[in-house]
């Protein structure tokens, strides 16, 4: 399952994983005004995978879900699982302005996830990427200090979990396809988390329906472009390219929502597409050696 590898396909598959996630964020933020997390999780997985099957069906057919790896994708699907459920509760427990910090060291524990398990090189480039990217995050979320609670742990053990899941979903891409990938993931959750949506269970109105839609293709396809995004780039390089979702979000708010967008979130978001910059620089070629 080899590509070529190419930093501007990527980049360009990560522009579609980037405003897909917008789109659930947003939606996501208009259906927890009336469902319970778990609901909006379980929704998100079972439409996902109904608008996932016309696409298998007229790519390669459902003969691409075989798979001598479904152990991997059980794994990968359940820490995600558990990952995006522990920054729910985060947000419940500690200021919007930490999570989002905190979900952002994410890279660091990709870059060291990838180099540990993928043998992936982490270059001088990747570094400063990283470096400036969480930077950026820091300058534009001002997180305030004081003792670690209990939020701030869990939002920590949510971002290395799902840099965890990065990694998997790697290591997965060298045998699997995206949409295999995406499915295994949607079909597991769909299942791990039947039981617990029956207990909090309420139907949506016709309004929150179309929320919960939005979130559902937004939560499947940004996966898909997450995936194909990897056929082309390692980990390290791809990653980074996520810092640029917090001053995306910042700037829908303040165009859907009227929150302000001031010099700090400005300032940010210039070191995050700085740092992305640097992560997109091509490689230095080496001299050709000189024959005697």
């Amino acid at each position: 399952m080899n590509r070529t590898p190419s930093k501007l396909k990527a980049a360009l598959w990560m522009a579609g994983f980037l405003s897909l996630m917008l789109l659930m964020a947003i939606s996501g933020r208009e259906a927890a005004r009336e469902l319970k997390v778990f609901q909006i999780m379980e929704l998100r997985s079972t439409l996902g995978l109904l608008m996932l099957c016309p696409v298998i069906y007229f790519a390669d057919g459902f003969t691409m879900l075989r798979t001598s790896r479904l152990p991997m994708h059980a794994t990968r699907a359940l820490l995600h699982y558990a990952g995006q459920y522990g920054w729910f509760v985060a947000l419940t427990l500690i200021p919007l302005a930490q999570v989002v910090s905190i979900e952002f060291t994410m890279p660091i524990w990709t870059a060291i996830l990838a180099a540990s398990f993928l043998g992936e090189r982490v270059t001088v480039w990747k570094i400063a990427a990283i470096a400036l990217g969480l930077i950026g995050v820091f300058v534009i979320v001002r997180p305030s200090t004081g003792e670690i609670n209990p939020g701030q742990l869990i939002a920590l053990v949510a971002a290395v979990t799902l840099g965890a899941t990065v990694v998997m979903m790697k290591s997965l891409t060298r045998t699997e396809t995206a949409l295999a990938i995406v499915f295994w993931m949607m079909a597991i959750q769909a299942l791990v988390g039947a039981l617990p949506t029956l207990y909090v269970w309420v139907w949506p109105s016709p309004h929150v329906w179309g929320w919960v839609i939005a979130v559902a293709f937004g939560g499947t396809f940004s996966h898909f472009c997450l995936a194909r995004a990897m056929l082309y780039a390692d980990a390290t390089t791809v990653v980074p390219m996520d810092f640029l979702r917090v001053p995306l979000t910042a700037a829908a708010g303040w165009l859907i929502y009227g929150e302000r967008l001031d010099l700090f979130t400005v300032l940010g978001a210039t070191l995050i597409l700085a740092g992305n910059l640097l992560n997109l620089k091509p490689p230095t070629p080496r001299p050709a050696p000189i024959e005697a």
